[in-house]
């Protein structure tokens, strides 16, 4: 069952790379060396990476039900 959250950058990251030590799924990357991006498909919504960030600029979403 997937989980009712994913976790989402925004646009003040600084890539310092934080967010990626943490995550249970390995499911973020830097990308292009600038921003970290988030596969929504394989995040659990833990919050984990949100916690660590130093910039505060992750957070987490609800996903859209769908029927």
């Amino acid at each position: 069952m997937a989980s009712k959250r994913f976790a989402q950058v925004g646009e003040f990251c600084v890539a310092c790379g934080s967010c990626i030590k943490v995550c249970p799924m390995s499911a973020i990357q830097i990308w292009k060396g600038v921003v970290a991006q988030i596969d929504p498909n394989r995040c659990v919504g833990c919050g984990k990476c949100a916690g660590e960030c130093p910039a505060g600029t992750i957070e987490l979403k609800n996903r859209e039900v769908t029927a």
